[in-house]
């Protein structure tokens, strides 16, 4: 059955964890689709582990609608995230809407965005014209020469803003938010505060869901994969059964551990 905004808020209402991976092309996505993975994130981070950068800066709006064609070839009941890439959103409202435009047709179902309060009147602007929302807070790649590279996010007097941030995207109808590289006790008090679905990423246990790089949780990307991945070829016959043991792992709540989680 295929995985909508819906059945996402209920799996946060009955305590289903949630599994997103990313996926870049059609035999990836079909794959990740068979392994029952409940969202696959056509994600910027293309732009390292696809196109070889060292930021998602370079990721174009083309890239990404071009990937995302890929992915919708090959899944059937995977939710389709697609990623807004830098500058394609920030300009104004209606740049988003255009853009988001193209990510949909393109075989999106829901698309992501950066960016807390500042993004709030952009996330209400695509949301009143029937597109859904994922925000992304804490560590956000796009902004990562201004945050002075990729580090923890949420700490000390910034947790305050992050909580507001949360609440933030919340009311501006988005659907679920991406907590990336935030202190595990903050993810926890957001995902308490909220009624939509939290995505963690390096944010601890206690988010309604998880996602992962596929090339990180393959061990394939050629250089350093970060603290909260993990790699699930060790000990797995193939890739199905690595992308298979990553959800059963989220489901049952034995990814991640302290280990991917930051304090």
């Amino acid at each position: 059955m295929a995985v909508t905004v819906t059945s996402m808020k209920k799996m946060k209402a009955d305590k289903d964890k949630i599994t997103w991976l990313t996926a870049y092309d059609y035999s990836f996505g079909a794959l990740a689709d068979a392994q029952g993975v409940d969202a696959i994130l056509v994600g910027d981070s293309l732009g390292m582990v696809m196109q070889g950068h060292e930021t998602p800066i370079p990721v174009s709006i083309e890239d990404s609608c071009y990937h995302t064609q890929c992915v919708a070839r090959g899944a059937s009941n995977s939710m389709i995230v697609g990623d807004l890439p830098f500058g394609s959103y920030q300009m104004n409202k209606e740049q988003a809407y255009e853009n988001a435009v193209k990510l949909m047709q393109a075989g999106a179902h829901t698309v992501k965005l950066e960016g807390g309060e500042l993004q709030v009147e952009t996330i209400k602007f695509l949301v009143e014209r029937g597109i859904a929302v994922c925000a992304h807070i804490g560590l956000t790649p796009q902004s990562v020469h201004q945050l002075g590279g990729f580090k923890v996010q949420g700490r000390g007097v910034a947790a305050k803003q992050l909580l507001e941030d949360a609440l933030g995207v919340e009311q501006a109808g988005a659907f679920a938010v991406v907590l990336e590289a935030v202190p595990q006790t903050l993810a926890q008090e957001i995902t308490d505060r909220l009624s939509i679905p939290t995505i963690g990423i390096g944010a601890g246990p206690a988010c309604d869901g998880q996602v992962l790089v596929l090339q990180d949780m393959l061990g394939i990307y050629p250089k350093k994969s970060p603290k909260f991945s993990k790699n699930y070829m060790e000990g797995a016959g193939s890739v199905q059964e690595a992308v298979s043991n990553y959800v059963a792992e989220v489901k049952q709540g034995v990814f991640p551990t302290e280990q991917h989680s930051f304090n």
